[in-house]
Protein backbone atom coordinates (compact mmCIF):
# COMPACT_ATOMS: atom_id res chain seq x y z
CA UNK A 1 0.00 0.00 0.00
CA UNK A 2 2.80 2.54 1.02
CA UNK A 3 4.50 1.61 -2.55
CA UNK A 4 1.35 2.52 -4.56
CA UNK A 5 1.07 5.43 -2.36
CA UNK A 6 4.29 6.57 -3.41
CA UNK A 7 3.71 6.17 -7.18
CA UNK A 8 0.13 8.16 -7.12
CA UNK A 9 1.67 11.36 -5.87
CA UNK A 10 4.57 10.84 -8.76
CA UNK A 11 3.82 13.54 -11.80
CA UNK A 12 5.98 13.63 -14.81
CA UNK A 13 6.60 16.94 -13.74
CA UNK A 14 8.27 16.63 -10.69
CA UNK A 15 11.53 16.67 -11.78
CA UNK A 16 11.29 19.70 -13.86
CA UNK A 17 10.51 21.45 -10.65
CA UNK A 18 13.18 20.60 -8.75
CA UNK A 19 15.52 22.60 -11.82
CA UNK A 20 12.77 24.82 -12.32
CA UNK A 21 15.26 28.04 -10.57
CA UNK A 22 18.28 27.05 -12.56
CA UNK A 23 16.65 27.17 -15.62
CA UNK A 24 14.91 30.43 -14.69
CA UNK A 25 18.77 31.99 -13.84
CA UNK A 26 19.86 30.64 -16.71
CA UNK A 27 17.58 32.08 -18.50
CA UNK A 28 17.46 35.43 -16.96
CA UNK A 29 21.50 35.95 -16.02
CA UNK A 30 23.11 33.89 -19.05
CA UNK A 31 20.61 33.77 -22.17
CA UNK A 32 18.87 36.81 -21.68
CA UNK A 33 22.08 39.01 -21.37
CA UNK A 34 23.34 37.31 -24.22
CA UNK A 35 20.53 38.19 -26.80
CA UNK A 36 20.48 41.72 -24.99
CA UNK A 37 24.01 41.98 -26.11
CA UNK A 38 23.17 40.73 -29.35
CA UNK A 39 20.74 43.12 -30.55
CA UNK A 40 23.23 46.03 -28.86
CA UNK A 41 25.34 45.59 -31.46
CA UNK A 42 23.74 46.41 -34.06
CA UNK A 43 23.19 50.12 -32.11
CA UNK A 44 24.31 53.17 -30.97
CA UNK A 45 23.78 53.37 -27.15
CA UNK A 46 25.84 55.48 -24.12
CA UNK A 47 23.66 54.42 -21.40
CA UNK A 48 22.13 57.84 -21.07
CA UNK A 49 20.05 58.25 -24.19
CA UNK A 50 17.62 55.66 -26.26
CA UNK A 51 19.38 53.09 -28.68
CA UNK A 52 19.68 54.30 -31.90
CA UNK A 53 19.64 51.13 -34.16
CA UNK A 54 22.43 51.71 -36.81
CA UNK A 55 22.62 48.39 -38.55
CA UNK A 56 26.13 46.68 -39.47
CA UNK A 57 28.06 49.89 -38.74
CA UNK A 58 29.79 48.70 -35.52
CA UNK A 59 31.21 45.72 -37.50
CA UNK A 60 31.93 47.78 -40.17
CA UNK A 61 34.08 49.82 -37.70
CA UNK A 62 35.97 47.25 -35.83
CA UNK A 63 37.01 45.72 -39.34
CA UNK A 64 38.03 48.50 -40.93
CA UNK A 65 40.04 50.15 -37.51
CA UNK A 66 43.71 49.29 -37.58
CA UNK A 67 43.87 49.45 -33.54
CA UNK A 68 40.79 46.54 -33.45
CA UNK A 69 43.65 44.06 -35.67
CA UNK A 70 46.56 45.00 -32.82
CA UNK A 71 43.76 44.10 -29.60
CA UNK A 72 43.10 40.86 -31.89
CA UNK A 73 46.80 40.26 -32.56
CA UNK A 74 47.33 40.71 -28.71
CA UNK A 75 44.90 38.66 -27.85
CA UNK A 76 46.54 35.47 -29.82
CA UNK A 77 49.81 36.11 -28.46
CA UNK A 78 48.04 36.02 -24.76
CA UNK A 79 46.49 32.47 -25.76
CA UNK A 80 49.59 31.34 -27.15
CA UNK A 81 51.35 31.91 -24.04
CA UNK A 82 48.52 31.00 -21.55
CA UNK A 83 47.08 28.40 -22.85
CA UNK A 84 50.14 25.81 -23.32
CA UNK A 85 52.04 27.46 -20.67
CA UNK A 86 48.93 27.14 -18.30
CA UNK A 87 48.92 23.32 -19.81
CA UNK A 88 52.33 22.60 -19.32
CA UNK A 89 52.99 24.45 -15.48
CA UNK A 90 49.75 22.14 -14.64
CA UNK A 91 51.08 18.73 -15.65
CA UNK A 92 54.51 19.55 -14.13
CA UNK A 93 53.13 20.66 -10.21
CA UNK A 94 50.45 17.31 -10.88
CA UNK A 95 53.41 14.75 -12.09
CA UNK A 96 55.36 16.45 -8.50
CA UNK A 97 52.60 16.49 -6.18
CA UNK A 98 50.78 12.81 -7.46
CA UNK A 99 53.08 11.45 -4.51
CA UNK A 100 52.06 9.88 -1.31
CA UNK A 101 54.29 11.53 1.17
CA UNK A 102 53.85 13.10 4.34
CA UNK A 103 52.67 16.93 4.28
CA UNK A 104 51.76 16.60 0.27
CA UNK A 105 48.70 18.18 1.19
CA UNK A 106 50.19 21.23 2.34
CA UNK A 107 52.44 21.98 -1.22
CA UNK A 108 49.00 20.88 -3.17
CA UNK A 109 47.33 23.92 -0.99
CA UNK A 110 50.06 26.43 -1.85
CA UNK A 111 50.07 25.54 -5.17
CA UNK A 112 46.60 26.68 -5.68
CA UNK A 113 46.42 29.12 -3.22
CA UNK A 114 47.47 31.86 -6.31
CA UNK A 115 44.36 30.64 -8.00
CA UNK A 116 41.75 31.85 -5.25
CA UNK A 117 43.68 35.06 -4.34
CA UNK A 118 42.31 38.15 -5.79
CA UNK A 119 43.45 39.22 -8.73
CA UNK A 120 43.60 42.69 -8.31
CA UNK A 121 45.79 42.09 -5.18
CA UNK A 122 48.31 39.81 -7.62
CA UNK A 123 48.99 42.61 -10.06
CA UNK A 124 49.82 44.88 -7.60
CA UNK A 125 52.50 42.55 -5.89
CA UNK A 126 53.62 41.71 -9.74
CA UNK A 127 53.57 45.73 -10.18
CA UNK A 128 56.42 45.86 -7.04
CA UNK A 129 58.02 42.71 -8.44
CA UNK A 130 58.50 43.97 -11.74
CA UNK A 131 59.10 47.48 -10.88
CA UNK A 132 62.00 49.29 -13.22
CA UNK A 133 63.51 51.30 -10.21
CA UNK A 134 62.82 49.13 -6.69
CA UNK A 135 61.68 45.59 -8.27
CA UNK A 136 62.85 42.26 -6.79
CA UNK A 137 62.93 40.43 -10.30
CA UNK A 138 65.06 43.29 -11.74
CA UNK A 139 67.50 43.41 -8.85
CA UNK A 140 68.06 39.23 -9.22
CA UNK A 141 68.34 39.82 -12.57
CA UNK A 142 71.76 42.52 -12.10
CA UNK A 143 73.21 40.65 -9.10
CA UNK A 144 72.66 36.75 -10.55
CA UNK A 145 73.36 37.75 -14.24
CA UNK A 146 74.70 40.85 -14.62
CA UNK A 147 71.94 41.98 -16.90
CA UNK A 148 70.58 45.40 -16.79
CA UNK A 149 66.82 45.30 -15.41
CA UNK A 150 63.99 46.69 -18.36
CA UNK A 151 60.37 48.31 -17.54
CA UNK A 152 58.73 44.87 -18.16
CA UNK A 153 55.14 46.62 -18.02
CA UNK A 154 56.37 49.51 -19.33
CA UNK A 155 57.94 48.21 -22.87
CA UNK A 156 55.32 47.24 -25.66
CA UNK A 157 57.49 44.85 -26.34
CA UNK A 158 57.14 42.71 -22.75
CA UNK A 159 54.08 43.78 -21.15
CA UNK A 160 51.63 41.38 -22.83
CA UNK A 161 54.03 38.37 -22.71
CA UNK A 162 54.75 39.79 -18.80
CA UNK A 163 51.12 39.35 -17.81
CA UNK A 164 50.17 36.43 -19.36
CA UNK A 165 53.07 34.38 -17.78
CA UNK A 166 51.75 35.73 -14.61
CA UNK A 167 48.38 34.57 -15.28
CA UNK A 168 50.01 31.53 -15.89
CA UNK A 169 51.54 30.94 -13.06
CA UNK A 170 47.91 32.08 -11.22
CA UNK A 171 46.13 29.67 -13.04
CA UNK A 172 48.36 26.65 -12.93
CA UNK A 173 47.06 25.38 -9.51
CA UNK A 174 43.68 25.03 -11.69
CA UNK A 175 44.94 22.80 -14.72
CA UNK A 176 47.08 20.93 -11.39
CA UNK A 177 44.15 19.62 -9.61
CA UNK A 178 42.67 18.78 -13.58
CA UNK A 179 45.82 17.09 -14.13
CA UNK A 180 45.97 15.00 -10.88
CA UNK A 181 42.49 13.33 -11.45
CA UNK A 182 43.74 12.44 -14.66
CA UNK A 183 47.09 10.87 -13.28
CA UNK A 184 45.24 8.78 -10.38
CA UNK A 185 43.24 7.73 -12.66
CA UNK A 186 45.61 5.64 -15.14
CA UNK A 187 45.58 2.10 -14.13
CA UNK A 188 48.54 1.19 -11.61
CA UNK A 189 49.02 -1.86 -12.87
CA UNK A 190 49.73 -0.49 -16.16
CA UNK A 191 52.95 1.10 -14.62
CA UNK A 192 53.84 -2.29 -12.87
CA UNK A 193 53.92 -4.27 -15.84
CA UNK A 194 55.73 -1.92 -17.28
CA UNK A 195 58.11 -1.86 -14.26
CA UNK A 196 58.26 -6.08 -15.28
CA UNK A 197 59.38 -5.28 -18.62
CA UNK A 198 62.45 -3.06 -17.24
CA UNK A 199 60.96 0.45 -18.62
CA UNK A 200 62.09 3.72 -17.43
CA UNK A 201 60.55 6.63 -15.22
CA UNK A 202 60.88 8.02 -18.54
CA UNK A 203 59.55 5.22 -20.74
CA UNK A 204 56.69 4.85 -18.32
CA UNK A 205 56.15 8.79 -18.87
CA UNK A 206 56.15 8.40 -22.73
CA UNK A 207 54.23 5.72 -23.46
CA UNK A 208 51.72 5.33 -20.17
CA UNK A 209 51.13 8.67 -18.71
CA UNK A 210 51.21 11.41 -21.66
CA UNK A 211 48.90 8.96 -24.08
CA UNK A 212 46.08 7.95 -21.02
CA UNK A 213 46.62 11.73 -19.80
CA UNK A 214 45.22 12.93 -23.65
CA UNK A 215 41.28 12.77 -22.64
CA UNK A 216 42.25 15.24 -19.51
CA UNK A 217 44.47 17.29 -21.90
CA UNK A 218 41.57 17.75 -23.99
CA UNK A 219 39.73 19.02 -21.30
CA UNK A 220 41.61 21.05 -19.98
CA UNK A 221 42.43 22.67 -23.54
CA UNK A 222 38.86 23.50 -23.84
CA UNK A 223 38.77 25.09 -20.58
CA UNK A 224 41.68 26.89 -21.11
CA UNK A 225 40.09 28.79 -24.03
CA UNK A 226 37.32 30.46 -21.66
CA UNK A 227 39.33 30.95 -18.63
CA UNK A 228 41.43 32.90 -21.24
CA UNK A 229 38.52 35.65 -21.17
CA UNK A 230 39.04 35.92 -17.52
CA UNK A 231 42.52 37.69 -17.46
CA UNK A 232 40.84 41.32 -17.80
CA UNK A 233 41.63 41.94 -14.35
CA UNK A 234 44.93 41.81 -14.64
CA UNK A 235 45.13 44.12 -17.07
CA UNK A 236 43.53 46.57 -15.52
CA UNK A 237 45.53 46.19 -11.85
CA UNK A 238 48.75 46.32 -13.84
CA UNK A 239 48.59 48.16 -17.23
CA UNK A 240 45.21 49.95 -18.24
CA UNK A 241 45.79 47.96 -21.61
CA UNK A 242 49.29 50.03 -22.27
CA UNK A 243 51.90 50.75 -22.97
CA UNK A 244 49.47 52.51 -25.99
CA UNK A 245 46.96 49.78 -26.45
CA UNK A 246 50.42 46.83 -26.28
CA UNK A 247 48.90 45.10 -23.86
CA UNK A 248 45.38 45.34 -24.98
CA UNK A 249 43.26 42.43 -25.26
CA UNK A 250 39.57 41.56 -26.73
CA UNK A 251 38.26 41.60 -23.12
CA UNK A 252 39.71 44.06 -21.96
CA UNK A 253 38.76 46.58 -25.20
CA UNK A 254 34.99 45.39 -24.33
CA UNK A 255 35.33 46.65 -20.57
CA UNK A 256 36.77 50.01 -22.01
CA UNK A 257 34.66 50.55 -24.13
CA UNK A 258 31.80 49.85 -22.34
CA UNK A 259 32.20 51.55 -18.74
CA UNK A 260 35.03 53.87 -20.05
CA UNK A 261 34.25 54.96 -23.35
CA UNK A 262 30.25 54.52 -23.01
CA UNK A 263 29.87 52.92 -26.17
CA UNK A 264 27.96 49.94 -25.56
CA UNK A 265 27.24 49.00 -28.85
CA UNK A 266 30.31 48.77 -30.19
CA UNK A 267 31.73 46.60 -27.32
CA UNK A 268 28.74 44.19 -27.95
CA UNK A 269 30.08 44.24 -31.16
CA UNK A 270 33.30 43.38 -29.93
CA UNK A 271 32.22 40.74 -27.63
CA UNK A 272 30.42 38.79 -30.44
CA UNK A 273 33.33 38.43 -32.31
CA UNK A 274 35.27 36.98 -29.59
CA UNK A 275 32.80 35.27 -29.10
CA UNK A 276 33.03 33.66 -32.76
CA UNK A 277 36.82 33.22 -32.63
CA UNK A 278 36.53 31.17 -29.02
CA UNK A 279 33.69 29.20 -30.55
CA UNK A 280 35.75 28.54 -34.62
CA UNK A 281 38.91 27.86 -32.17
CA UNK A 282 36.98 25.44 -29.91
CA UNK A 283 35.21 23.57 -32.88
CA UNK A 284 38.42 22.90 -34.17
CA UNK A 285 39.57 21.31 -31.14
CA UNK A 286 36.54 19.06 -31.10
CA UNK A 287 37.27 18.16 -34.84
CA UNK A 288 40.89 17.00 -34.57
CA UNK A 289 40.51 15.52 -31.05
CA UNK A 290 40.20 11.88 -33.19
CA UNK A 291 43.71 12.37 -34.45
CA UNK A 292 45.27 12.40 -30.45
CA UNK A 293 43.26 11.56 -27.91
CA UNK A 294 43.45 8.16 -26.43
CA UNK A 295 40.79 6.65 -23.76
CA UNK A 296 42.39 3.25 -23.72
CA UNK A 297 45.29 1.01 -25.38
Amino acid sequence: MERQRRIIWYKPWHPYAFILLAIVGLFIFRLGPMAFAFVMSFTRWDLLTSPEWIGITNYLELFTTGDFWVVVKNTFVFALVYVPGGLLVGLLLALLINVKVKGIGFFRALFFSPLVTSAVAIGMVWNWILSPQYGIFNYLLEVIFHVEGISWLGNSATALIAIAAIFVWKEAGFYMIIYLAGLQNIPVNLYEASATDGASKFQKLRWITLPLLTPTTFFALVISLFRMLRHFELIYAMTRGGPGIASTTLPYSIYQNAFIFYRIGYASAIAYVLVLLVGVVTLINFYYKRYWVKYQY
